[in-house]
């Protein structure tokens, strides 16, 4: 699976240990993050890995920024991402099976990096289960095209 990582200066290091651990699990990593610590701006780079996906250049994404949650906005402004925060394996597990989501995001300063790689793992094992909440995804799909 090709998949891109996105992080802002609060979340480089947690980045960099995530690249590595996905990279061990055969994933190949499309890095669109800082590797700096300079301050820079959450938005461009949840923007630059949203549009990966949407496109298909990606399969899927992961966000890291202080929260999670300023990248998750920014992600999920461009058409057909479905990102949410995930601070544990359950969230990440049902996230992808009830809500099919293509990325996923982690607060740095929330998680460390051993719950972090676990989240990780659970988002990339789970399987979307389709059915009624298919119907619940398409509804999604519905309200970006009004």
């Amino acid at each position: 699976m090709r998949i891109a990582i996105g992080n802002d200066h609060a979340a480089t290091d947690l980045k960099m240990e995530l690249m590595e651990y996905v990279k061990g699990l055969g994933h190949e990593v499309i890095n669109v993050g800082t590797d700096g610590y300079e301050s820079c701006h959450y938005p461009e780079y949840g923007e630059k890995a949203a549009r990966l996906v949407a496109s298909g250049e990606a399969d899927c994404g992961i966000l890291v920024c202080g929260t999670g949650v300023g990248i998750s906005l920014a992600a999920n402004k461009v058409k057909g991402i479905r990102c949410g925060v995930c601070s544990d394996t359950t969230t990440a597990h049902l996230i992808k099976e009830h809500n099919n989501a293509n990325m996923i995001s982690m607060g740095a300063r929330v998680v460390g990096s051993e719950l972090a790689k676990d989240i990780v793992k659970a988002y990339l094992e789970a399987e979307f289960m389709g059915g009624r909440h298919q119907i619940r995804v398409d509804m999604i799909h519905k309200i970006e095209e009004n």
